[in-house]
């Protein structure tokens, strides 16, 4: 959702509080595209410091279905993310990108919502995500997951290296 910041530049010390619904359902991260279970308003507070400086700070929660890292069965993760942001619009866009500062959320005089929620989860994911510490994962080979059920794959794990020593002894054992 966009909203409009031309109102609150007519004076300094103006502020504004609004409370935004997440118009995306779905997030991609770098595990794929993560649907959004559960959301509550995004809530914002503006403020105009003058000299074409905005103040924005704000909170945003929500629940993510992110797959789990060992079996890929979905696991709600909730976010309650806390957003401190300074935006200058006496800079450019090439002054932006100079400082490591593109602000893709900013577009011209209007605050793109989502694109500001999605840059704060991205900085705010977990490392590994698991849907219960003991979770046995997927086998290797049948892709069977562990934790419903048993599979007869061979699961010793031989270094390939070793391979021509086990055709040796696979030799021998036919003798």
């Amino acid at each position: 959702m966009l909203i409009s910041l031309t109102e609150l530049f007519t004076r300094e010390g103006k502020t504004n509080d609004y409370a935004v619904e997440l118009d995306c359902r779905e997030f991609q991260i770098p595990q794929g595209i993560c649907p959004v279970s559960d959301s509550k308003p995004v809530a914002l507070h503006i403020e105009n410091v003058g000299d074409r400086t905005l103040v924005l700070s704000g909170e945003a929660e929500f629940t993510l279905m992110i797959p789990c890292d060992r079996c890929l069965e979905p696991v709600e993760v909730p976010f309650q993310l806390s957003i401190e942001r300074t935006l200058d619009m006496n800079l450019t866009d090439e002054e932006r990108i100079a400082n490591l500062d593109e602000q893709p959320y900013l577009q011209g005089y209007n605050l793109d919502v989502d694109q500001l929620v999605r840059d704060e989860l991205l900085l705010n994911l977990p490392m590994k995500v698991l849907c219960d510490e003991d979770c046995k994962g997927i086998c290797n080979r049948c892709g069977a997951n562990l934790n419903h059920e048993t599979c007869d794959c061979d699961r010793s794990s031989l270094d390939p290296r070793m391979s021509v020593i086990q055709d040796i002894f696979k030799q021998f054992k036919e003798v």
